[in-house]
């Protein structure tokens, strides 16, 4: 049975979707002022990974996706380039979703726009300060945590360390992994000028990042979410905002299971521009790797750990698929055009699989798995159906891995 680590919780949980019927899934999805990175990447194929998964074992999944393309770093970036937002985000959601495609993730079934759902958010804001969660301060809103009951229970804040004084934070995102103790924002009312905003029934302004998601998904999920994904940086100053907002508004849990996948970093340093170390999925293709390599460099390793990049790494766990992929390739040519038998070998390879990405979704132990036991394999001592039935056994698997064939 899948196993997943919960962190609501914090421990390792056998998985058992909220209707058995349809597994809910909703991930957080990119930040469209710029291109996605491959740290980005890593965490969006992590969440195809597990789409697929449940998918081999036999689930119906409906899963949403976010694209963030109104907030103020994607504002000041517009201004920077001097074109307007619709513009720069169109190009870079563009980008994304061809490169998802290139990296053979599946696009997700709703796939909405910040700039989509105005509406939605200000519905959700105008509740909330009905409800005396949310309030108005100097033309913006501000959702008050101390208002709801359990602030802070998916990270595991220590409350006690919550300000007495009044404090409000105005930005939509904040740099580093640190808490902002007190009232975030929902709503930034218009300033004047040219700056980008909506004419709604609470004023002329825009929704904050926090305010967002919760907009999306009451629009496509109105039950508790089986599972919701996302990068560890979530973790503060967003999951938990997002949590309280429709908890708030909604007489259910927000989600079962939480999963967060770790950073991926690049020679043992964070990835940013200032320090000129971002890398694109063309950067690598560009030094000769496949689509098919850059996704298994970029899932062989267990999601809940941090990946290090380097010039090294890659090139070895490329190697690594090169060798597997020949095997395959040996096998494939034994089999001819046989009948397909399920050998004892085709059984273990499916076994090692399952047991491995049942436990919280160990890909790199899986394939190392297949790896020994492909090894291991006496090509010539097979019959021609036993060797057919080992590559439907791998096509099969490989409906999850998506790099092998």
């Amino acid at each position: 049975m899948l196993k997943l680590y919960n962190t609501f919780g914090k421990k390792i949980e056998t998985f058992k979707p909220v209707n058995p019927d349809m597994v809910s899934i909703f991930t957080c999805g990119p930040s469209v002022y710029q291109r996605a990175h491959i740290g980005n990447m890593r965490t969006f194929l992590f969440e195809d990974t597990l789409v697929r998964y449940l998918e081999y074992l036999g689930c119906h999944v409906r899963r949403g996706m976010n694209i963030t393309d109104v907030e103020d770093k994607a504002l000041r970036e517009a201004m920077k380039e001097n074109m307007s937002l619709k513009k720069l985000t169109d190009l870079n959601i563009k980008k994304f979703i061809g490169e998802m495609k290139l990296l053979k993730m599946k696009v997700p079934d709703h796939l909405p726009r910040a700039s989509e759902h105005i509406s939605r958010a200000v519905d959700i804001i105008q509740d909330l300060i009905d409800r005396g969660t949310a309030y108005w301060y100097q033309g913006n809103v501000y959702f008050d945590p101390l208002k709801f009951k359990g602030f802070g229970k998916l990270f595991g804040l220590d409350m006690s360390r919550w300000p007495q004084k009044k404090r409000r934070f105005h930005q939509d995102t904040y740099p580093g992994i640190q808490w902002n103790l007190g009232d975030f924002i929902l709503w930034h009312g218009y300033r004047g000028g040219n700056e980008v905003c909506w004419d709604t029934k609470i004023g002329r302004g825009r929704p904050s990042w926090n305010i967002q998601d919760p907009s999306m998904i009451v629009d496509y999920f109105d039950k508790t979410l089986s599972i919701y994904c996302g990068g560890i940086d979530n973790l503060y100053r967003h999951h938990d905002y997002t949590l309280a907002i429709l908890e708030s508004i909604r007489p259910f849990p927000m989600a079962r299971y939480w999963l967060h996948c770790q950073h991926l970093i690049v020679n043992g340093q964070k990835m940013s521009k200032s320090k000129g170390n971002i890398i694109y999925v063309d950067t690598l293709m560009s030094q000769g790797y496949s689509a098919e390599e850059v996704r298994f460099f970029l899932t062989y390793g267990h999601y809940r750990a941090k990946m290090n990049y380097s010039d090294k790494s890659v090139g070895e766990v490329a190697g690594k698929l090169r060798s597997f992929r020949q095997l395959i390739t040996a096998v494939r040519k034994h089999a001819g055009r046989a009948v397909p038998v399920e050998s004892e070998e085709a059984v273990k390879l499916k076994k090692a699989f399952t047991e491995n990405i049942d436990n919280d979704l160990d890909v790199k132990g899986a394939f190392d798995a297949l790896f020994q036991i492909m090894s291991r394999i006496q090509i010539n001592e097979l019959k021609p159906g036993e060797a057919l039935g080992i590559i439907r056994a791998l096509q099969k698997i490989d409906k999850v891995l998506q790099v092998m064939f």
